[in-house]
Formats: structure tokens, C-alpha cells, sequence
């Protein structure tokens, strides 16, 4: 038996102990009450014929004041005493039966017409002591109406009765037949007053035991749906807010105290709870200036009313979900079942059109370098060569980027200089045939920065940076930025700022997001996937790539390049 039980029995002994107690004052009350009634009636009686035998008045306020104060005096020590109840409750019943008898010892004995009174102290103790309290006050009050009966059968009464001619039963049968009735009387009403009063304990105990339960499962409810991840909130048939759990709150930013008891559309007005009740979704507004996207569906509540068919208590309850994260994995679901499909075409592609084109492109050079030399009068035969040959190189560079893209290679980092490699990138891009003359490349950083990272995947990122830029700037005027700096982000370690900025016409807003993703470009000779491939690369050293404006007014790209600890 370990200590906890010891303690929730000990708390519940002290509970019944409380409730005895209550009970007791009660019964002390309940006496008080008896006596007073009785006294009454017995004045009552005494003004008017009737043929009854009452104590003189004196008598009477004598046995009345006995009742008080024995009463008072009980209480008093009930309530400042630790004495326990079950005895202090014996103790009363026997007192009871004590006035009882009293009271009827004067006024007739057998002739009483108080000898019903006996009945109190047998059912109250019946009640309050179950099994053993309306036993022990039957045998009580027939020992002591057999003591009186005795009393009378020998001539024993109060003067006042003898000198009122008072004559009481005078034959041993009359009075065994008076205690045999009485005594068989009591104890009658004491088993059941016992089995009534077991019946009732067990009735408080099933309803004890019911509440027990209810208070379990309303506390349990309440942690469900203040725990629940899904926010929940109800509504009555007139719209308003009936309850709303911790989820819903942090959902939608709206505290408890704000929503509950107003109308639901002046806070949910986005959802339509009129539509069908499959999930719907839709973009929400928090507190905070937040635009989330929400999940939502409802379901109708119907409760009869007071048992009457066809009067129903309509309500709602709507389930709410944030479900900004899932959407943003379909996206990327259906990003990957994109590249899986761009894997397989590049497969295809490289197979079947790289040696072909690699060959068309060296037939080509073959042709250009012969016609070159010939002179002017095969002037059209070498720029056709030239075309075929531009042409077939740029398709082969297309080629290579859906290779990049749709088999990346683990980066091999290493130490190196970041101002070292952007001069690589710079010499290669100005050798090209395609490089304007009027284009100018400002680097604004130091040669003592050094990067952590791949240096020829680092080659790629900046190479696809710089065309990009280079193709959105004004021709003629081409102007394009490079900085890099150290920095420290809150989240993280130092890290390396790459920015390139152009005088171009920028990026929208509404295309920020779209600019990375495969396929998607808004040049008439690209293929959507030079930022995507630097993004992939990016995202593979750890680090985060983002578009917004620059102070050329372009487009200003910033890349972020974590360093080792």
C-alpha cells in the first residue's frame, strides 16, 4: 500500500467525516424544531377540551429549556472538538431516545399520544449511522418504553396524573402487549430506515462515482481541445462565438477574451461556411499583418430541445489549419517530380544530341577556318558556317546546363579567393564573341576575402550572374556591380555577402519568387535554367540566394555563403 493511497483515503475519510458532521447539526436543529412544535401543540391542546393527558406548563418549559441546552451544548462541542462523529451520533441518538421517553413517561405512558416521537431518533439514526445507528436507537427505545410500561404497571407515574384520576394499564398482558407492538414497531422501522439508508449511500456512491468519471472526461476534453494541434472553434445558430481552443488562437492571432461572444463573420469573414463542408482553403489576414493560408471545414451540430421532434438547436463547429507549410510541400513535391522529369529528358537529350551536335559544331569550324581564307568571294558560305557553328555551340551549352541541372555534384569546398575566381569568370565571359564592348564590370571588394566553397561550382554561380545581368541591362550602357563583405547573421556564423547589381529594369515583385524555378524566364533566347542551376548550388554549400533592388535600379542578387566555425 504505498502513500498515495494512504492519502486519498485519508482525504476521502475526511470528506465523510465533514459530511456526518453537517449532518449532525442538522439532526441537532431538526430536534430543536421537534420539541418547540410540540410544546406548541401541547399549548394548543391545553386551552381546549380535548381528552389528551399534557404535562403541567411549568413542566413543560422545564423539559423544552432541558432540550435547548443540551442541544446548543452538543453543537458547541461538535464544532470545537475533535471528537469523532459516529460516536458524537450514537451519543444523540440515545439522547433522543432519552426525551422520548421523557416526554411520554409524561404525559400517559401508554396513554401517550407523543409515543410516535420514538420515531425520530429511529429513523435519523437509521439514516445518519447506517446499519448499527436505527438498531441501536430501537433497542434503546424499547428497553426504556418497557421501563415506563413497568413504571406504570406498578403504580409508578408523576402526582399531577394520579391527581387527575389517572388510571393506566393495570394488567401484565395489557402492558406485554403495549412493549411487544411498540418494540416490534421499532425495530421495524429501523431496518428500514437501515435499508433505505444503505440504498441511499450506494446511490451516493454510483453518483459520486458518475461524477468522478464526468469531472475525468470534462478534464481530459478540456486538454484535447486546448492541446489539439487543429484549431477548433463553435458557433451558435445566431453566429456567434461559443468557445475556441489554444490552436485557434495561435492560428489566427485573435485572443479568447476578443472573439468569443461575437459574430464569427466579423472576424472569419474570408470563409464562407455557406459552401460545401469537403476541406476548403483560402489567404487569411492574422492579428499581426500576417497572410497565412488556412484551412478550413465545417460541420453542423443538432441537439433536440426539451424532447419535442422537429425543435432543433443548430450549431457549428469549424475546424481551422494552417496550412501555409503544407502547401509550400506540394510546391516542392511537384518541383521534385519536375527535375525527376528534367533528369530523365536531360538523359535523353544528352544521348542523342550531344555527339551529333558535337560533330556539326567541329564541321562547322572546319568550314569557317576554309572559308575565311578564300576571301571575299565566299563571303555567304562563311557566315552560314558561322551561324551553324554559333548555333550548334549554343545548343551544346544548353545541353550542359540541363546536365548541371539534373545531376549536381557534391561540392568538393576548399579555401580560395573570391576576387581570384570572379577574374576567371570575368577574362572568360569578355572572350566571348557575344560580350559588348560598352559593357563595365565594377568589383567594389577587397582581394583578402576567401570563400569556403567549390571554386568551379562557384565558377558556374557567378558566370550565370553575371549573363543574367548582362542581358536585362540597357544596351550601350551596360553597368554591372560586384561586391562581397562578412558578415554575422543572428542564427548563425560568419558569413560571406556576394551582391551583384545591374542598371537593368529589376525584378517584380510578383516574379521574386518565380525567377529560381526551372523553365521559367522572361528572355526570348534562355531557358529558364541559369538561376535555377545557381540556386541548386547555393542551397548544396548551405547557403540562401535572394533577388530585391539595387541602387542602380536593377535587379540586385544576394548570395550568402556560410563559413566553417
Amino acid at each position: 500500500m504505498n502513500i498515495s493511497f494512504l492519502l486519498h483515503r485519508a482525504g476521502q475519510t475526511e470528506t465523510v467525516n465533514q459530511i456526518l458532521r453537517h449532518q449532525l447539526l442538522w439532526l441537532l436543529l431538526l430536534r430543536v424544531v421537534l420539541y418547540t412544535l410540540l410544546s406548541i401543540v401541547s399549548y394548543f391542546f391545553g386551552g381546549a377540551s380535548f381528552e389528551v393527558i399534557l404535562m403541567p406548563r411549568e413542566l413543560m418549559i422545564g423539559f423544552l429549556f432541558t432540550v435547548y441546552l443540551a442541544s446548543i451544548s452538543s453543537a458547541i462541542y461538535l464544532l470545537m472538538s475533535s471528537v469523532s462523529p459516529r460516536t458524537f451520533g450514537f451519543i444523540q441518538t440515545l439522547l433522543d431516545t432519552l426525551f422520548a421517553t421523557l416526554l411520554i413517561y409524561c404525559t400517559g405512558i401508554s396513554q401517550s399520544i407523543f409515543t410516535s416521537v420514538y420515531f425520530f431518533p429511529i429513523i435519523a439514526g437509521g439514516l445518519l449511522l447506517p446499519r448499527k445507528g436505527g438498531l441501536v436507537a430501537a433497542a434503546a427505545a424499547t428497553l426504556l418504553y418497557g421501563g415506563i410500561l413497568f413504571c406504570e404497571l406498578y403504580g409508578i407515574v408523576p402526582d399531577y396524573l394520579v391527581r387527575l384520576g389517572y388510571v393506566g394499564n393495570k394488567g401484565f398482558m395489557t402492558s406485554l402487549n403495549h412493549f411487544s407492538v411498540q418494540g416490534l414497531t421499532f425495530f421495524l422501522a429501523a431496518i428500514l430506515s437501515a435499508l433505505f439508508s444503505l440504498r441511499v449511500k450506494s446511490t451516493e456512491l454510483a453518483l459520486s462515482k458518475s461524477l468522478k468519471n464526468y469531472d475525468r472526461l470534462a478534464v481530459l476534453y478540456k486538454q484535447i481541445f486546448d492541446n489539439i494541434a487543429t484549431g477548433i472553434v463553435t458557433i451558435d445558430r445566431f453566429g456567434n462565438i461559443t468557445s475556441a481552443n489554444n490552436a485557434a488562437m495561435e492560428i489566427t492571432g485573435y485572443p479568447a477574451d476578443l472573439i468569443i461572444g461575437r459574430e464569427f463573420s466579423r472576424f472569419f469573414s474570408q470563409l464562407k461556411l455557406s459552401a460545401p463542408r469537403m476541406r476548403q482553403s483560402t489567404d487569411f489576414e492574422r492579428v499581426d499583418g500576417k497572410t497565412i493560408r488556412l484551412g478550413y471545414s465545417h460541420v453542423d451540430l443538432r441537439h433536440e430541445d426539451d424532447g419535442r421532434s422537429g425543435d432543433f438547436d443548430h450549431q457549428k463547429i469549424v475546424t481551422l489549419r494552417d496550412i501555409s507549410e503544407i502547401e509550400q510541400l506540394e510546391r516542392q513535391m511537384r518541383q521534385a517530380e519536375k527535375l525527376a522529369a528534367i533528369g530523365m529528358m536531360s538523359a535523353g537529350i544528352a544521348h542523342d544530341f550531344r555527339n551529333p551536335l558535337t560533330a556539326i559544331s567541329g564541321s562547322a569550324q572546319v568550314l569557317v577556318n576554309e572559308f575565311s581564307q578564300e576571301g571575299s568571294e565566299n563571303l555567304i558560305n562563311y557566315e552560314l558556317a558561322d551561324i551553324i557553328l554559333r548555333e550548334s555551340n549554343r545548343m551544346i551549352d544548353t545541353i550542359s546546363d540541363f546536365l548541371k541541372f539534373s545531376r549536381p555534384e557534391l561540392p568538393n569546398r576548399e579555401w580560395f579567393s573570391l576576387r581570384g575566381c570572379l577574374s576567371e569568370v570575368i577574362q572568360v565571359s569578355k572572350a566571348a564573341p557575344s560580350w559588348p564592348l560598352s559593357a563595365n564590370i565594377s568589383v567594389k571588394f577587397s582581394e583578402s576575402i576567401d570563400i569556403w566553397a567549390d571554386r568551379k561550382m562557384m565558377f558556374t554561380v557567378l558566370s550565370h550572374l553575371i549573363q543574367n545581368a548582362l542581358a536585362f541591362c540597357p544596351p550601350g550602357r551596360e553597368l554591372i556591380e560586384i561586391d562581397a563583405d562578412e558578415i554575422k547573421l543572428s542564427d548563425s556564423g560568419d558569413t560571406i555577402r556576394i551582391t551583384v547589381v545591374d542598371n537593368g529594369p529589376g525584378v517584380t515583385e510578383e516574379n521574386r519568387d518565380k525567377i529560381f524555378e526551372p523553365f521559367f524566364t522572361s528572355r526570348a533566347d534562355g531557358t529558364g535554367l541559369g538561376l535555377a542551376i545557381v540556386r541548386q548550388i547555393i542551397t548544396e554549400h548551405d547557403g540562401e540566394i535572394t533577388v530585391d533592388s539595387g541602387l542602380l535600379g536593377g535587379a540586385r542578387f544576394n548570395v550568402y555563403l556560410p563559413l566553417p566555425s
